[in-house]
């Protein structure tokens, strides 16, 4: 029984912090903008000018 003094208080901990950790990345807006970076990968990049592209490809000298 001694125990449930010990979990309760670190349950309570736990608790405290996953609110303070969640409503920290509700004012840094974390969450404003969820669909975004979910449709970022369905669509391919701009390509660059291929001259470009193949001066990048060039080792340094």
């Amino acid at each position: 029984m001694s125990i449930i003094y010990v979990l309760i208080p670190i349950a309570i901990l736990f608790v405290c912090i996953g609110l303070g950790i969640f409503f920290w990345a509700v004012r840094s807006r974390q969450f404003d903008d969820l669909n975004k970076e979910g449709m970022s990968i369905l669509f391919e990049e701009k390509k660059q000018n291929s001259a470009q592209t193949d001066k990048d490809k060039q080792p340094p000298q």
